[in-house]
């Protein structure tokens, strides 16, 4: 992060924060070493966000570091497309992981030595229960496990197997490594929690060289100990596997003894946060792929133009607990409106364009009219705008019979065009089917800017684009991905799905010096949101993507009378 971004994190506190406080004061930890520890079997989702924000944002207040470490140890469902864009992601995100990016797959001789060791103490044994007995042997939450048959077998024995099983002597599932810990533990993750299971599948980075493969759990803790992990932060479904975590580290002679904490991960509205199924979206192409600006994961997010900073606000707005709730999809969103507001140049765009000639304008000519690029930065400027005889407006923009309070285009009824002229409507132009298809206006010529001369008050101001210089181009327009607040909570999560979330228009007009558009870079097109350049966007076709919606002022004055019963 940026040295802003450092400052504006400055006083925030949370009780993981509060933890390495203490632990700095009383001399417990000297050098703060925190880590980022995805799997990679997908790509990362808003939810990681938070944690990626915590983890590094700590090392970074305490002059420590973070460390990048995929812990691949489920070779049957990873990738190296996940590896490469879960980093990219977190590049994205602002932090940097420098010489520090780890596999556990690094430590896969350490980890079986480690596994050696706790059999020759008689702490680990191969056991040969099918996965239904050992289901049977485990016992329930009120009634204690069984030992297995093979419990107590001799060292020599399990060592000959474990090593057997090592070398691809065995099919999947004939064995697996146990910690022999409590079968009558309160706790069900102490109950022999297999360490080791055999799975002959090829490995993206050790390939064939390995035909077992250590669980998450014997893996994650043991990783933390060579790295020399301080603060070893998770979320809340693992404070029932600290005992093991623990344990392992107490029963194993590992280089230093990180401490696990647990906080709760984000839920949010509107959306799901778990990889299995955001996975089933994606390859039941119920969504476009994992980067669908639908998504919430971090390539989603960034395809759709949200910024990395608004981001990281969200983050630190939501907080770090351990208590588990659901942050509203609208705080992200007023993250994201506000830095945007900020940052992106404003540009006029019509979405679904209505012609408009002005019968009095000169044919033929052609003049420019300033416009400002962003009312909260003096320093962007102003740029220049064509205005001609013959432009288009949103087609929201005239109403015919119009409500109370409508300001915008109506017959007979003054208007301000953005920037240019007055503009009354004389007439409107029907087609066949008796559906509004032009617009036949006057301008006052010495309303030039904005501003009338005699002083008469505009309270409608509405935007348009010069239909003789406007570029064309298609515009995805977006609405929440599931329309429940809490998808699949009433049954079938792809009930939910908002068959309506996602709208591409064609034929939009935007003005021309949209032509040169970058991919990513965020603009505002006047009074209907912030848009981004898909990455799929080319010269001769450009295509935007819709970021956020501005709020509907005249939808908000409709809501609040239906309120107050007008």
């Amino acid at each position: 992060m940026n040295e802003t971004d450092e400052t504006e994190e400055e006083g925030v506190s949370n009780f993981v924060r509060d933890v390495v406080r203490g632990d700095f004061s009383s001399g417990k930890t000297k050098s703060v070493v925190t880590r980022f520890p995805p799997e990679p079997n997908g790509y990362l989702h808003i939810g990681h966000a938070k944690s990626i924000c915590l983890n590094f944002g700590i090392a970074a207040e305490f002059g420590g570091r973070c460390h990048l470490r995929f812990d691949d140890t489920n070779p049957t469902n990873e990738e190296i497309e996940y590896i490469e864009a879960i980093k990219k992601d977190v590049t994205w995100l602002g932090f940097d992981w420098g010489e520090h990016l780890y596999f556990a797959s690094d430590n896969f001789d350490k980890l079986y030595g480690f596994a050696v060791n706790l059999i020759e103490q008689e702490k680990a044994y191969v056991c040969d229960l099918c996965p239904d007995e050992m289901r049977e042997f485990r016992g329930t939450l009120t009634k204690p496990g069984k030992d297995s048959p093979r419990r107590n077998s001799p060292v020599d024995g399990n060592l000959d197997l474990f090593a057997r099983m090592k070398a691809g002597e065995f099919e999947d599932g004939k064995y697996v490594l146990r910690a022999k810990i409590d079968m009558a533990s309160g706790n069900m993750n102490m109950r022999d929690p297999v360490l080791y299971r055999i799975l002959n599948a090829s490995h993206p980075r050790t390939g064939d060289a390995w035909h077992i493969y250590p669980t998450y759990d014997f893996a994650h803790g043991q990783s933390d100990a060579i790295e020399g992990i301080t603060h070893s932060i998770c979320t809340l479904e693992f404070t029932d596997h600290r005992p093991l975590y623990d344990w392992c580290i107490e029963n194993l002679p590992v280089p230093s003894e990180p401490h696990q904490y647990e906080f709760a991960r984000l839920n949010l509205t509107y959306a799901v946060l778990s990889k299995r199924k955001l996975m089933q979206l994606v390859s039941e192409n119920l969504v476009n792929g994992w980067d669908d600006p639908r998504m919430p994961t971090i390539s989603g997010l960034r395809r759709r133009g949200i910024p990395p900073e608004a981001i990281r606000d969200f983050a630190t707005r939501i907080g770090v607990t351990k208590s588990d709730s659901t942050v509203e999809v609208e705080l992200l969103n007023h993250c994201v409106r506000e830095y945007l507001n900020k940052i992106a140049q404003r540009r006029l765009g019509v979405l679904r364009p209505l012609k408009v000639v002005i019968e009095n304008y000169p044919e033929g000519q052609t003049e420019e009219v300033g416009a400002i690029n962003n009312p909260e930065n003096e320093a962007s400027g102003r740029r220049m705008v064509p205005f001609s005889k013959v432009l288009y407006i949103e087609q929201n923009d005239f109403m015919e019979d119009p409500p109370k309070k409508y300001y915008r285009l109506t017959p007979g009824k003054e208007v301000r065009f953005r920037y240019a002229y007055f503009i009354t409507c004389q007439e409107a132009i029907k087609d066949v089917a008796g559906n509004v298809i032009e617009l036949r206006c006057t301008y006052d010529p010495e309303t030039k800017g904005g501003n009338s001369p005699d002083g008469r008050k505009i309270k409608g101001t509405i935007h348009w684009v010069s239909a003789e210089h406007a570029i064309d181009a298609d515009i995805n327009m977006y609405e929440h991905l599931f329309d429940h607040p809490n998808p699949g909570v009433e049954g079938d999560l792809i009930d939910d799905i908002n068959p309506n979330s996602l709208t591409t228009l064609t034929g939009c007009k935007l003005e021309p010096s949209l032509a040169n558009s970058v991919v990513g870079e965020a603009v505002q097109f006047e009074r209907n949101g912030y848009f981004a350049v898909d990455p799929s966007s080319t010269p001769d076709h450009l295509i935007y993507n819709q970021t956020m919606a501005m709020r509907d002022s005249w939808a908000k004055i409709q809501a609040k009378d239906m309120s107050a019963g007008k």
